[in-house]
């Protein structure tokens, strides 16, 4: 038996409700369970972004907030623990993750120029598109087939990353590494990859920065699976992973186990200082950046607790527990298991449904009414449009993740939502598909509605 490695002090209540008042709320709000009421869902995997639980000692933290406009001991606490982690010496406070991604992108991209990587997901692809530049998927073509078992799906194509640099160094903003490679299904990056990216980038003079939201399950996989580093400490494998970089930015909702924070990580002085002025005009001050000074306290505690390798096994391993379960039903779920969540394969679970009447979100409305879950699409919808073309971009992935908040579910809520996927995948040949009643033009999976198809 999995032993969780920690108690519950405090508990918040979970609403049951019917089928049939299900069927009523979900057509109400145009069948996009983003738009559902929080009071309406029984169990919430649409994402492990802010939705886990703080640790005591965070809360402890919360009660010493300096909420100084300037010079917050908080932001102090925060940026020694991100140089004690990662290295960094210049920390950039911002709000969350796109916030991070909206002043990089701001400050260093200009009309025209690719930022290659590996699947980037949807917000740092919109922020990058917002100013006029575009990006390259370089990830190795083992993510695109959802049974791979290869360790590090994550992963780079170096030669597609060569190729992409090599007509014009000069055209290249910076190149992007994802830990995980979320849209991919939660994959890893090898410490071998993220290494032979930096001398790639190094050799054409190209930044390199990491998309650090999951850099410590990362860490982790990279213990487990990366011959060599089964001696190391998550934290020395923390440090060596970001000593290849330029920098980072992070949404810290995810491994730093905050409800709301994030930063930019930098290891030049020049680069750090063309940073402050956007980080004035759309986050805040240098020393809080869109955040509280308790919120700083608590993301410097969680930058630790988030890389303590007993709850990472144990954080692993529940998410393994999801994913096997739903294999013994029948449900096809890419493979290895990512960190943070498991990923339905719903081009295979519902086959007759065409991509332009997204498979994927039809499946999130189906987990809502046969059990109040909460799920979200990462495939055609998500993917939208091509700026060029305007027309549906049908990535090779369709998928629907199951994503775990941190320290939150127990087993038996796994063990309902496993029920509640075998019900579903039961009766999977009676679905239809969805149609548009609504776009929304930017990030459209967020905002949109939609009609079911009869």
């Amino acid at each position: 038996m999995m032993l969780p490695p920690f108690k519950i002090k405090s508990v918040e209540p979970i609403s049951t409700t019917t089928r049939e008042y299900r069927i009523k709320k979900i057509k109400e709000i145009g069948y996009n369970p983003f738009l559902l009421p929080a009071q309406d869902v029984v169990i919430d995997l649409l994402t492990d972004s802010g939705t886990g639980a703080m640790s005591d000692r965070q809360w402890a933290g919360i009660m010493l907030g300096d909420e100084s406009y300037a010079g917050s001991v908080n932001f102090q606490h925060m940026a020694a623990a991100v140089k004690d982690i990662m290295g960094f010496p210049y920390t950039l406070p911002t709000h969350q993750g796109r916030g991070a991604e909206k002043v990089l992108d701001r400050a260093v991209v200009k009309k025209g120029q690719i930022i290659p990587g590996n699947m980037h997901f949807d917000t740092t692809k919109a922020h990058i598109e917002d100013v006029g530049g575009r990006v390259v998927d370089c990830t190795i073509d083992a993510i695109y087939n959802p049974y791979s078992t290869y360790p590090f799906k994550g992963n780079l194509y170096l030669k597609k990353l060569e190729a992409a640099i090599k007509p014009n160094p000069g055209n290249v903003a910076y190149v992007l590494i994802t830990v995980t490679c979320n849209s991919g299904g939660g994959q890893p990056v090898s410490l071998k990859n993220i290494k032979e990216v930096s001398l790639i980038a190094r050799k054409y003079k190209c930044k390199l920065f990491v998309d650090a939201a999951r850099f410590a399950e990362n860490a982790y996989f990279i213990k487990q699976r990366e011959p060599g580093y089964q001696n190391k400490s998550i934290r020395q494998i923390v440090r060596e992973m970001f000593s290849y970089a330029d920098g980072c930015t992070m949404s810290a909702k995810k491994d730093a186990i905050v409800n709301m924070g994030g930063f930019i990580g930098v290891r030049d002085n020049a680069l750090y200082r063309k940073l402050i002025p956007l980080g004035v005009l759309l986050e805040g001050f240098p020393t809080y950046g869109g955040m509280n000074g308790r919120d700083m306290e608590a993301l410097a505690i969680g930058l630790y607790e988030g890389t303590e390798e007993e709850y990472l096994h144990y954080r692993t391993q529940q998410v393994a527990y999801l994913g096997n379960g739903l294999k013994k039903t029948g449900v096809p779920v890419v493979t290895p298991f990512g960190g943070h969540a498991i990923y339905i394969d719903a081009k295979k679970f519902l086959p007759h449904i065409k991509r332009e009447n997204f498979p994927g979100h039809t499946l999130t409305i189906e987990f809502y009414i046969e059990g109040g879950i909460r799920t979200v699409e990462i495939g055609a919808l998500l993917a939208g449009r091509d700026p060029d073309t305007k027309e549906n971009i049908f990535p090779e992935l369709e998928l629907v993740r199951l994503a775990i908040p941190r320290r939150v579910y127990m087993k038996e809520h796994l063990d309902y939502v496993i029920e509640c996927a075998k019900n579903i995948w039961q009766r999977r040949k009676k679905l239809k598909g969805v149609t548009f009643n609504f776009e929304s033009p930017i990030m459209r999976h967020f905002q949109s509605t939609f009609k079911r198809l009869v």
